[in-house]
C-alpha cells in the first residue's frame, strides 16, 4: 500500500542514509557482529553527517525540532539492509529526550554539543540483576555528601546497551525511601561519566541476537555523582520516564514493522531462485499463501505505526496508544519472520543468511521496553478493566 507520512524531503533524505549505510555499515557489519561491538568512530560519522542530534537547537550544533519521521526513516534503512547501527537508536531516540526535556541551560551547554557532534554517545541504566519490568523496586543508591556537593552512587545494573561505547550514562537511582503509599516515590535520574572512578564494566553479555550491540553488566562502588548532573528534580524519575516511554516503544515498533518488511521481500526473492522438485519453491500453493498472509500482516501493522508516527509529530502519542502498537508490531514480526524462515528451509537457519540472524534480533523486541505483557496490561487499563 502506497504510504504518505513522507514528502520530498524525507525522500532525499532516505537516500542519503541508504548511501551512507552502504559505504560506511554494511561492509564491515559482520566483522562487527564476531567482535559484539560497533567501533566507536563510526558513530562519530553519524555525528558528520548531522544525525545524533535530533531535537537539538541549533545553538548547541544540533538541527532543531526536525520531527521522528527522520528517525523512523534511519531505522527502515538499517532493516532494508539487514543490519543495525549498535544503540544508536537508544542514544538518539530514547535517552536523548530525557536531556532535551529535563536538562538545565548549564547542563545543555556541558552536553548537548558533544552529542550533536557524536563525540559524546548516551545510555540509559534502569534494570537491576532483580528488577526488570518492576522499576520500582530499583536498589541502587545514591546518597547526598554531607557538604550536598555530590551524590555518593553504589549499586548494580544488567542489560545495559550501548555502555562501552557511550561517554554519559542515565542512572536510575534511589535517592530517598518509597513511601509508605507509593513504591515509585524516590528515584532520581543522574548523569553519569562512563570514565568515573568506582565505575566498572562487567561481562559484555553473549546474546542470541544483536550481536554488533554492546549490552553490559555494570556496578557503582562509591560513585561520586556532582549535584550538578542531576537530571530533573530529585524524586521524579519514575514521572520522567512514564514521559519518554511512548516514543521508545514506537521506536521498538518501527523497528519491528520495518525488519518483517525487509523479510517477506527478501524472501520473495529466495523463493522465486530456491527450486525443489525440479521447480522454484514459489510455484506451490502453500509459499503464495504464506507470504500472502504475510504481506497483509506488514501492511496492517505499518498502517498503526505510520499512525502512530504522526501522533508522535504531533506530541501527542499516549502511552496506551504506544503500548498498542509495541504489542501488534513485535508480536506480528515475530510470526511472520518465523513463517519466512522455514521457506529458507535449513539455509534459514545459518546466521550467514540475513533472515537466521533477523529471527534471533527481533526476538528481544517482544521484551525491552516493556515486555508483551506488561502492555497488555497497559491496553486493558486504558479499556477501564
Amino acid at each position: 500500500m502506497q504510504r504518505k507520512i513522507y514528502d520530498a524531503d524525507h525522500g532525499d533524505f532516505r537516500v542519503m542514509i541508504r548511501d551512507f549505510i552502504a559505504a560506511e555499515l554494511a561492509p564491515y557489519y559482520m566483522e562487527w557482529e564476531h567482535d559484539h561491538i560497533v567501533p566507536r568512530d563510526f558513530f562519530r560519522k553519524l555525528g558528520a553527517i548531522g544525525v545524533t542530534g535530533f531535537g537539538i537547537p541549533e545553538e548547541y550544533g544540533g538541527p532543531g525540532d526536525v520531527g521522528f519521521k527522520y528517525q523512523a526513516i534511519i531505522s527502515e534503512e538499517n532493516a532494508r539492509a539487514s543490519v543495525h547501527m549498535g544503540h544508536y537508536g537508544l542514544s538518539t531516540g530514547m535517552v536523548l529526550p530525557y536531556l532535551l526535556t529535563l536538562a538545565t541551560g548549564e547542563q545543555k551547554q556541558r552536553w548537548l554539543p558533544g552529542i550533536a557532534s557524536g563525540d559524546i554517545l548516551l545510555c540509559i541504566a534502569m534494570t537491576e540483576p532483580g528488577t526488570g519490568s518492576d522499576l520500582a523496586g530499583i536498589r541502587t543508591s545514591a546518597r547526598l555528601s554531607d557538604d550536598g556537593r555530590h551524590y555518593v552512587l553504589n549499586g548494580a545494573k544488567t542489560f545495559i546497551s550501548g555502555a562501552r561505547n557511550s561517554e554519559l550514562c542515565v542512572v536510575v537511582a534511589r535517592t530517598a525511601a518509597p513511601s509508605e503509599t507509593d513504591r515509585r516515590m524516590g528515584l532520581s535520574l543522574l548523569v553519569v561519566p562512563t570514565d568515573s572512578e568506582g565505575f566498572e564494566f562487567g561481562r559484555n553479555l553473549d546474546k542470541i541476537g544483536l550481536k554488533a550491540s554492546d549490552t553490559n553488566e555494570l556496578s557503582f562502588t562509591d560513585v561520586r555523582v556532582p549535584v550538578e548532573n542531576l537530571l530533573g528534580e530529585e524524586g521524579m524519575a519514575f514521572s520522567y520516564m512514564g514521559q519518554n516511554l511512548p516514543r521508545e516503544r514506537l521506536i521498538v515498533g518501527v523497528d519491528a514493522v520495518s525488519r518483517a518488511r525487509a523479510a517477506v521481500e527478501m524472501t520473495r526473492a529466495y523463493v522465486q531462485e530456491r527450486k525443489v522438485f525440479g521447480k522454484p519453491v514459489a510455484a506451490f500453493q502453500n509459499t503464495k499463501f504464506v507470504l500472502a498472509e504475510c504481506d497483509v500482516e506488514v501492511e496492517t501493522s505499518q498502517a498503526l505505526v505510520d499512525r502512530g508516527i504522526e501522533l508522535e509529530d504531533a506530541h501527542e502519542l499516549t502511552p496506551a496508544d504506544a503500548a498498542r502498537i509495541k504489542l501488534q508490531t513485535t508480536e506480528m514480526a515475530g510470526r511472520v519472520v518465523d513463517k519466512c524462515l522455514q521457506l529458507h528451509g535449513g539455509y534459514g537457519y545459518m546466521r550467514e543468511y540475513a533472515i537466521g540472524r533477523m529471527f534471533t534480533d527481533l526476538r528481544v523486541n517482544r521484551i525491552y521496553g516493556g515486555s508483551t505483557e506488561v502492555m497488555k496490561t497497559i491496553i486493558a487499563k486504558d479499556m477501564g478493566l
